[in-house]
């Protein structure tokens, strides 16, 4: 387990370094904190850590966005607030991403935990001040 606390959006370039080097050949990744905690922003901050030039938003209605590393690898952005049944996961397809060696990087996985691969990491985020937050990341 790391922690690490930053007092500006800077300190999000070590964060998404941390998450990266850190997956040790695992592909999901779940953002666990309250809303508006950062969790896109971090998302953000590791597609830039990953050379992606591709705009970075919360696929809040669409469940799922694409995007693509400066090794034209593909990444896949979940949010999964506002699903209602656990059904429409499944409808989805859950498994043809999360079992594809991609990366998966999850927001909101509380509402699917059981779905998650055992050996997931999960990133926690505390936020601390307006502009301060405490990053948890279990390996």
């Amino acid at each position: 387990m790391k922690e690490i606390e930053i007092d500006s959006l800077d300190g999000l370039k070590e964060v998404a370094e941390e998450v990266i080097n850190g997956l040790n050949g695992r592909n999901v990744v779940a953002f666990c904190g309250a809303m508006g905690a950062g969790k896109t922003t971090l998302i953000s901050a590791i597609m830039e850590y990953l050379g992606s030039h591709d705009t970075v938003t919360s696929p809040t209605f669409a469940l799922v966005n694409q995007y693509n590393t400066a090794n034209d690898e593909a990444v896949y952005h979940f949010d999964f607030y506002r699903i209602n049944r656990i059904e429409e996961v499944f409808d989805m397809g859950y498994e043809e991403y999360f079992y594809s060696g991609d990366l998966c990087l999850i927001e909101w996985p509380e509402l699917i935990e059981e779905l998650l691969p055992e050996d997931a990491m999960v990133v926690r985020i505390e936020v601390l001040s307006p502009t301060e937050r405490r990053f948890t990341i279990e390996n």
